[in-house]
């Protein structure tokens, strides 16, 4: 069931397990994109997915976007839900978001997930993803939607569950113009203050990502792990940005072996 914080997040709680795992989902989505993994994790956490402003059901940014907004509307969730710490699992924009809430506020988590999100980019890649937030600003989220399905998921799989493309189109679209370009915008921007984490990100971390994600490439992947002491370097073969709707089978295998191997010390 979904509740709404006094600061405008939309949130909802599954499970009862002793610790809690929070999911901040990625750009044009929202906490429903997190539904192939909730039921597997809430057999023995506490899990929260809840919507970034701008996106869902949740507020818009009451400033302009940036990887700090988004850090303290996830302090504010933990604060108003009582949790001094927590799994956070960051999925694309959402991986951003949890390295600089690492950075933020590293005492409040057990365990952090980086899934396919983006590092340093090179010139060619900074250029295409900032045409594509040029044209999210001129014509809002429809002129990249199509593009991401492809970029998102293999063909394979796109043809053969158009339903599911629908809904995530539906996602995306739904997003409105105003506010998704300038958080796109922070996809661009964010990536320079997340390059050799300061403060160093030393909580147990699981850093994922597929094989063929382009734009959140195994390079990427490698690099910020080599960033984090101790990091787990995940590489799913095959799949591409979406692998945690298009394989959750795959993907909640390896994100439940991470956190069940997490040392308790509370």
């Amino acid at each position: 069931m979904q509740t709404m914080t006094s600061h405008g997040t939309a949130y909802e709680s599954h499970g009862s397990g002793e610790r809690a795992a929070v999911l901040v989902h990625g750009l044009g989505l929202n906490r429903h994109s997190w539904r192939w993994q909730i039921p597997a994790l809430s057999q023995g956490y506490r899990v929260i997915a809840y919507d970034l402003h701008g996106h869902g059901e949740s507020s818009v940014p009451p400033e302009k976007p940036s990887l700090t907004l988004f850090s303290e509307q996830l302090r504010k969730l933990l604060d108003h839900l009582g949790l001094e710490r927590a799994a956070v699992m960051g999925f694309s924009l959402g991986g951003m978001i949890a390295r600089r809430f690492a950075m933020d506020h590293g005492a409040r988590l057990w365990a952090l997930g980086i899934l396919h999100s983006a590092h340093a980019r090179d010139k060619p890649a900074h250029d295409a993803i900032q045409a594509r937030v040029l044209q999210a600003a001129k014509d809002g989220p429809a002129a990249t939607a199509e593009a991401a399905l492809e970029r998102w998921f293999t063909e394979g799989f796109r043809r053969g569950h158009p339903d599911l493309m629908a809904e995530v189109r539906g996602w995306i679209l739904s997003n409105p113009k105003q506010v998704y370009a300038p958080i796109y915008q922070v996809l661009v921007d964010g990536v320079a203050e997340l390059v050799s984490p300061q403060p160093p990100i030393t909580c147990p971390t699981l850093v994922m990502t597929g094989e063929d994600d382009h734009g959140n490439s195994p390079a990427m992947s490698r690099a910020i792990a080599a960033e984090i002491p101790g990091a787990r370097l995940v590489i799913l073969p095959g799949l591409r940005h979406m692998a945690l709707a298009e394989a959750p089978e795959i993907f909640n295998a390896r994100l439940m072996d991470f956190l069940e191997q997490v040392p308790r010390h509370d």
